[in-house]
C-alpha cells in the first residue's frame, strides 16, 4: 500500500513540476525560517545547570537604610550582608561571588600582559556548580581561611598561556602579586553564564552579554581582596561613596551569594533565615525595610532578569508568523492542485476507490511535499545558523543544531504540510463521482 500511494504521489507531483516546486519552497522557507530562530531560543532558555537547578537559590536583601529606595531589594548585596550570610553556613554549599579585572602576566611565556577577567570566590562554587576540571582542583576551605594565593584557570587562558598543556603548578602574576595555578577548567560554557546575571530588568532587553564566556582566572575571594582591595566591580550605590578603595565598607552593592540547599525543608529554613537576618539588622538601625527580602531558585532569578534577549524573541514570533503564511499559500497551491485532478478523481470514484483512499493519497502526497520542504528547510536552517554565528553576539558560537532539533525540523514539516492539505484533501474527497464522469 505504501509503494502504491508513493507511485502516485510521486506522478502527481511530476505533472506540475512548477507547482509542486511552489509548494516545496514555500515549507523550506517558512520552516528554515522558524526552526533558525527556535533553535536559537531553545539554546538561550535552557537550564544552565540541569544537573542542580533546582537546589541553587539566589538570595536578596536590602542593605539601602533609606525607607524611599527602590520596592525590590538590589539585585547584589553589599559586603557586609553577603559575608554575613555566607559565615552563618546555614546551606548545604555556598559561594561568595565578586568580578574585577586585573593585569596578568605568565612568567617564562612569551606574551605581553593581558587584562584578565577575575571571578572571586569561595571554594564551594565549583562543586556547588559542577564546574569539570581538565587537570588539578579547586581549592579547600582551609586555602579562603589562610588566603592562600592560588589560582583556577579556564580552558581558553590555558590555551591562549601554555598551549594547553598541563599547567597546574605554575606561575601567573596578578598585579603585583604571585599566584600558583592549581586547576584548569575543561570546556565549560553555562548558558547563560548564570552566576554573573544581574539587573537584567533594566537592560529593556539587551541581555546577549548574559551569555558570554565564564572568566579567565578564579580565585579565592579572600586572596584576591589582599591583592587588589578596590578592583572590584560594583553594581550600584545608594549614597556617594567616601572615598575609594574602601568597597567593604562603602554604600555600595558588589557581592552576590548563591546557596545549594537540598530540600524543601532547607529551603523554607533557609527563607526563614534571611527574614530574621534582615529583622535584626533593621534592629540595629542599619536596614530601613526587613521585610524586603527575597530568595529565587536559579530558573526564577534567569526569568525574573529576562534573560533571553527581547529581539531574539521578537525573531522567533515574526518567523513563526512567516510560516503560518507560508501555510496558508502552501493550502491554496494544494486546492488549486487538487481541484485540477478533479477527473482523475472522479473516475477512480466511480471505478470503487472509497472516500478515505482518496483522502489518504492526497495527504500521502502533502506529506510527501512536507518530506522534499523539510530537506529544503533543514539546509535553510543550516545556513541561517551560520548567519547567527557569525554576528557581534555573545552567544553566537553557542548556536548549533543538536539531534533533537534536527529531528524537529522534519517533524514540523511533515506536519505542516499535513495540516495545510488536510482541508484540500477533503474537498477532493467530497468530489461527486458522477459529475466529474460526465464533464470527463
Amino acid at each position: 500500500m505504501f509503494g502504491y500511494y508513493l507511485d502516485l504521489a510521486l506522478r502527481s507531483l511530476k505533472r506540475n513540476r512548477m507547482l509542486t516546486a511552489l509548494m516545496i519552497v514555500a515549507i523550506a522557507v517558512g520552516i528554515g525560517a522558524s526552526m533558525t530562530t527556535l533553535t536559537v531560543m531553545r539554546l538561550l532558555s535552557g537550564d544552565p545547570v540541569p544537573t542542580r537547578s533546582g537546589t541553587l537559590f539566589y538570595p536578596q536583601v536590602d542593605p539601602n537604610p533609606y525607607s524611599d529606595g527602590p520596592s525590590l531589594p538590589y539585585d547584589m548585596m553589599d559586603y557586609r550582608s553577603a559575608v554575613d550570610l555566607w559565615s552563618a553556613h546555614r546551606a548545604d554549599r555556598q559561594a561568595l561571588i565578586a568580578h574585577g579585572q586585573l593585569k596578568l602576566t605568565a612568567p617564562q611565556v612569551n606574551l605581553p600582559p593581558l587584562m584578565a577577567q577575575v571571578l572571586s570566590t569561595t571554594s564551594e562554587f565549583f562543586p556547588m556548580f559542577d564546574v569539570p576540571f581538565r587537570y588539578g582542583h579547586g581549592w579547600s576551605e582551609q586555602d579562603d581561611a589562610s588566603r592562600a594565593r592560588v589560582a583556577v584557570i579556564s580552558s581558553d587562558l590555558n590555551n591562549k598561556l601554555f598551549n594547553g598543556a598541563d599547567s597546574v603548578g605554575r606561575t601567573l602574576r596578578l598585579k603585583d602579586s604571585d599566584v600558583r595555578i592549581i586547576g584548569v577548567l575543561d570546556a565549560w560554557r553555562p548558558s547563560p553564564q548564570f552566576y554573573d546575571v544581574a539587573g537584567g530588568r533594566f537592560a529593556e532587553g539587551q541581555t546577549g552579554d548574559f551569555y558570554g564566556r565564564p572568566e579567565d582566572v578564579f580565585m579565592p575571594f579572600s586572596s584576591s581582596s589582599d591583592i587588589n582591595p578596590a578592583g572590584f566591580t560594583f553594581f550600584t550605590c545608594w549614597s556617594m561613596p567616601k572615598s575609594t578603595g574602601t568597597l567593604q565598607t562603602s554604600p555600595c552593592v558588589w557581592m552576590t551569594l548563591w546557596v545549594q540547599l537540598d530540600s524543601a525543608a532547607r529551603v523554607r529554613s533557609y527563607r526563614q533565615f534571611v527574614a530574621d537576618y534582615a529583622a535584626q539588622q533593621k534592629s540595629l538601625g542599619r536596614f530601613a525595610r526587613a521585610d524586603n527580602t527575597q530568595l529565587r531558585s536559579l530558573m526564577g532569578w534567569l526569568d525574573f532578569n529576562h534573560v533571553v534577549p527581547s529581539d531574539v524573541r521578537l525573531q522567533m514570533w515574526a518567523a513563526f508568523a512567516f510560516l503560518l503564511i507560508c501555510l496558508f499559500n502552501t493550502v491554496g497551491l494544494l486546492l488549486a492542485k487538487f481541484l485540477r485532478r478533479a477527473g482523475e478523481i472522479g473516475v477512480r470514484r466511480a471505478l470503487g476507490a472509497s472516500r478515505a483512499a482518496v483522502l489518504a493519497q492526497c495527504l500521502f502526497e502533502a506529506g510527501l511535499i512536507g518530506l522534499l520542504g523539510g530537506i529544503g528547510g533543514l539546509l535553510l536552517t543550516l545556513l541561517g545558523l551560520w548567519l547567527v554565528r557569525r554576528q557581534p553576539v555573545a552567544y553566537a558560537d553557542l548556536v548549533h543544531l543538536d539531534t533533537a532539533m534536527f529531528l524537529l525540523t522534519f517533524a514540523l514539516a511533515i506536519a505542516a504540510s499535513l495540516l495545510a492539505g488536510l482541508l484540500p484533501a477533503l474537498r477532493a474527497s467530497r468530489m461527486a463521482p458522477g459529475l466529474q464522469l460526465k464533464i470527463t
